[in-house]
């Protein structure tokens, strides 16, 4: 199965990303930003049991589910950014934040035979790829949905403490 792989670590270098999208239900979408939003709170959010970046925001767009992993509601973020402001690790990027909601459908029964996505074509970083691609941790490529994979070099994992002795 063909699945899109992000390398966040070519992504974080690349700055503001203008490809291509052929999403046909947003004109001018940029589906990649979803993309990079979910990469973020799926492989490097820390996942605070307090959550400073969900009190933060006036409009209760955020909300942390099981696993304490980070949902956004697109209809009620306005972009404010407090929530990136607010976290003390800097993992929610400001430029993830958008205002205007992008979507990505991987191009699922659009991509004919070998035919990339008109986002791996336009990525001029090269850091969005297509292809028979797996999970492979040793490699530091992980799974986020059953057509999403992320590379990078940094992936925080919570370690729980071990009880004090007394």
């Amino acid at each position: 199965m063909k699945r899109l792989l992000i390398d966040l670590d070519i992504c974080s270098k690349c700055g503001e990303c203008d490809m291509l999208c052929s999403y046909i239900q947003h004109p001018g979408n940029n589906g990649i930003s979803s993309l990079r939003e979910l990469a973020h709170f799926s492989i490097i959010c820390r996942k605070c049991d307090d959550a400073p970046c969900v009190a933060a925001c006036p409009w209760d767009a955020l909300e942390l589910q099981e696993y304490n992993m980070m949902k956004r509601y697109m209809m009620r973020c306005t972009s404010c950014k407090s929530c990136s402001r607010a976290c003390p690790f800097g993992t929610i990027y400001p430029e993830t934040i958008p205002f205007l909601l992008s979507g990505c459908d991987f191009c699922i029964g659009r991509a004919k035979d070998d035919d990339a996505p008109i986002c791996i074509e336009s990525c001029q970083c090269g850091g969005i790829k297509y292809g028979e691609f797996e999970e492979k941790i040793e490699e530091k490529i992980y799974r986020v949905s059953e057509n999403l994979l992320v590379k990078t070099s940094f992936k925080w994992e919570r370690v729980e403490e071990a009880p004090k002795k007394r």
